[in-house]
């Protein structure tokens, strides 16, 4: 009986034990959690503070453009060479702190782009930045036609005008080159190839070899290039047909014309060509 009770004893103590190191586990694995979760929280808080500073920043610089710019309106009505003084410095400053602006601008979009924060709210607000700015720099070309009208050339304004004009010009370029880009993309994402021909021509290509197809250094230049969004039929000129490389039954029929010929129709395209970029047909 004495024995009966130590070992119930030790049961018990063993069960404590484990239930104490669970405990132990469970606990420790909680504190990790509400570290990894502070962390986290910590992160976003200095992205926010960041880019809050930045726009703060950028609003500032517009609140010391618009100052600047009733000095200029003033200066504009007046004249004598202290106008013209008072012109230059201050288009120059405006010069200045547009361009700063710009930069603060794209630093903004990176971070934003690089964020783990992906409110549209944000983005927003940084695209409205940038609709001022460019607000800001068809100001500057207003003013310039109006100086010009009552023949007031200011060197600052022409090179401010100049630059605008270069900005243009390179975005439009860089988005020509981005265009050209996708374009490029676009269409070797939609490239396919297709070869149909007897056993024996096509052996003799190596497009089938040792009882393979596509499998060792085959003659691409047999094939046919296609644009799949294009190209969704093709005519086989052959009652015997078969299809040798992999695609879904689904995305595809076979039918024949008034000579019992057949021409392959691919309904889908897209799941047609998602196994194989290639289609290999023998017909006799």
């Amino acid at each position: 009986m004495k024995k009966l009770l130590f070992v119930t004893a030790g049961v018990v103590l063993l069960a404590l034990t484990s239930c104490n190191q669970d405990k132990a586990k469970n606990h420790l694995a909680s504190v990790e959690q509400s570290d990894s979760l502070k962390q986290i929280l910590a992160q976003k808080d200095t992205e926010i503070n960041d880019m809050v500073g930045l726009m703060n920043e950028v609003q500032e610089g517009f609140r010391q453009i618009n100052e600047a710019e009733n000095r200029v309106t003033i200066a504009k009505d007046g004249e004598g060479n202290n106008s013209k003084q008072v012109l230059r410095e201050n288009i120059k400053f405006i010069t200045e702190r547009m361009k700063k602006n710009r930069e603060l601008i794209t630093k903004l979009r990176q971070q934003l782009s690089t964020s783990s924060l992906k409110g549209t709210q944000l983005k927003s607000t940084i695209d409205n930045l940038v609709k001022q700015l460019d607000e800001k720099d068809q100001q500057m070309q207003q003013l310039r036609a109006e100086l010009d009208a009552k023949d007031i050339h200011i060197g600052e304004l022409d090179e401010t005008i100049n630059n605008l004009n270069s900005n243009v010009s390179h975005l439009t370029t860089e988005s020509a080159q981005k265009t050209a880009t996708i374009n490029a993309q676009d269409k070797q994402l939609n490239t396919a190839w297709y070869v149909f021909g007897t056993k024996a021509e096509l052996k003799e290509q190596r497009i089938i070899a040792d009882g393979k197809v596509l499998q060792g250094n085959f003659n691409k230049n047999y094939f046919t290039k296609i644009d799949i969004r294009v190209d969704k039929t093709v005519k086989l000129y052959s009652k015997s047909v078969k299809i040798l490389t992999l695609h879904p039954s689904s995305s595809y029929t076979l039918t024949r014309d008034v000579n019992k010929q057949y021409t392959l129709n691919i309904t889908n395209p897209q799941l047609f060509w998602s196994t194989s970029k290639f289609l290999v047909i023998q017909v006799k």
